[in-house]
């Protein structure tokens, strides 16, 4: 076997035979370039080269795959798109990487059940095409729903504008045919709504690949709103427009969406497509609202006089399709559109309170003002999961690490402020060392209980979600990340 085409670990070359016999020559990637594209996530500064890849198409290939790793003790990485956030599909030099991308038939939209039965590769948005045309849609959408797969929104419980009103992945998950990391094939829950007996399902979406590997989902649909009403505000602080999202949550308002941006990723978004929102605005709002046309009018005239009353100096309403789309287009894009001003950034994902956004977001100010390093807001002011993107530039000495102190920094203040280290993206590789800052070693232990009872050998994506003192040398009173002004509570003061 020549250089470009030698696995990394040998232990694996055993198993190359075996894996194309299960899965046919085109469906496992053993050179060097080929594994290279697998390197990493959506989360770039984390890589890691596959020891081997496989592209399975069925269920039990999957579960060859599998009792094959378990045989011989070989650690393997569950995949979808590729499309996380939190390093969470990150491959083992030593292992297998199951890449599910080529399962991706939808199998059945059942409209008398109200529910569609999908593979695990089928891209999220791709449910709803298929649903439109009997008045359903899959509630459910990440911003990179054009492309994220089903069985990663699965792993990672993804969540998405919408989930304000409509909850997030495992909400509208009905049924799981499912690989165990032994690589037996169970089926867990159904087309009916309501499952007896104990939560797997529960237990499964949002376990991030350590419990096995999802085959074929059954998700329930959601039936399309008699009307559907966008609305964007501008305002000339953030301030301003949380107390806009504040108000319109306690008036009794539920809109589908709530979504804001400061000026820095409204520059990056008119940059990158043309977004047209309002000139000068420091924070706009996007609320979307949803349901019979009498109800979503009357909601709007509220929403708008809200945004009146909290300041906002330019709202506008779409009047058609196309300027609802080019509202979220800008919204949508944000991610990206980043990288248009600045040459690398980390995307973060914490949660707080809603009553807490304001001081949140002042003291994300603080740091960036008292680190040099700028910070572009844009989240789901509607259930307060913050996206800050913490911009740096790689060429440049310690900017990397500076900028992961801000970033480890935000998600102190999260958690001061009684919320959660991620929302939607999930822990991965990426936060696996903040997780004792949330949880105690009781939790943490109950939790690896947990993940041994499906995993007793510890081969289902490894050094993922849990920490270890091998991964994060943990020591009695250390945080990596940690910032001054969050230790010393300077922070809340600004």
């Amino acid at each position: 076997m020549s250089e470009s085409t030698r696995v990394v670990a040998p232990a694996l070359d055993a198993l190359i035979p075996r894996l194309r016999e299960i899965c046919g020559p085109d469906g496992v990637l053993t050179d060097t370039s080929q594994r290279r594209v697998y390197e990493s996530d959506g989360l770039t500064h984390h890589r890691s080269l596959p020891g081997v890849v496989v592209l399975p198409t069925t269920g039990e290939q999957v579960a060859a795959v599998l009792r094959l790793c378990s045989e011989h003790g070989v650690p393997f990485v569950p995949r979808g798109a590729g499309t996380g956030l939190s390093a969470g599909a990150l491959p083992h030099t030593e292992g297998v990487l199951v890449v599910t991308s080529r399962m991706r038939r939808i199998i059945e939209i059942d409209v008398d059940n109200e529910c569609a039965v999908v593979e695990p590769g089928v891209a999220n948005l791709d449910i709803t095409r298929a649903a439109a045309p009997h008045g359903y849609y899959y509630a459910p959408d990440p911003s990179s729903q054009q492309v994220c797969s089903v069985g990663g929104n699965v792993a990672e419980n993804s969540g998405g504008a919408h989930c304000l009103k409509y909850g997030f992945t495992v909400n509208h998950v009905r049924g799981l045919d499912v690989v165990t990391p032994a690589g037996d094939l169970v089926r867990l829950g159904g087309k009916s709504p309501n499952a007896h007996g104990y939560d797997l399902i529960g237990a499964f979406v949002g376990s991030e690949g350590t419990l096995g590997v999802a085959t074929r989902i059954t998700v329930g649909l959601t039936r399309s709103p008699q009307k559907t009403v966008t609305l964007l505000s501008a305002f000339h602080s953030m301030d301003a427009g949380g107390r806009a999202v504040g108000d319109i949550i306690a008036a009794g308002v539920l809109p589908s969406a709530v979504e804001m941006m400061d000026a820095l990723a409204i520059e990056a978004a008119e940059e990158a497509v043309a977004c047209d929102y309002p000139e000068g605005a420091a924070a706009v709002l996007i609320v979307e609202l949803d349901g019979p046309s009498a109800e979503v009018d009357a909601q709007l005239a509220e929403v708008e006089r809200l945004c009146h009353g909290a300041g906002s100096f330019e709202t506008r309403t779409a009047v058609d399709d196309q300027e609802r789309a080019r509202i979220w287009k800008g919204r949508k894009s944000a991610f990206a559109a980043v990288g248009r001003i600045s040459p690398a950034y980390i995307v973060q994902d914490g949660v707080v309170p809603r009553t807490a956004l304001p001081d949140v977001l002042r003291a994300i100010a603080a740091l960036s003002a008292s680190s040099g390093i700028s910070v572009a807001n844009v989240f789901h002011a509607g259930d307060g999961n913050l996206h800050p993107l913490v911009l740096f530039d790689d060429a440049e000495p310690g900017a990397g690490a500076r900028a992961e102190v801000v970033s480890g920094a935000i998600l102190d203040l999260c958690i001061q402020h009684g919320g959660s280290i991620t929302g939607e993206h999930g822990v991965g590789v990426d936060k696996v060392c903040t997780m004792p800052r949330m949880y105690g070693p009781d939790d943490l232990e109950t939790f690896d209980l947990l993940r041994r009872a499906f995993d007793p050998a510890g081969i289902a994506n490894p050094d993922k979600l849990l920490p270890t003192p091998r991964l994060c040398g943990e020591q009695p009173g250390v945080r990596r990340g940690s910032h001054p002004l969050v230790d010393s509570g300077q922070a809340e003061q600004f």
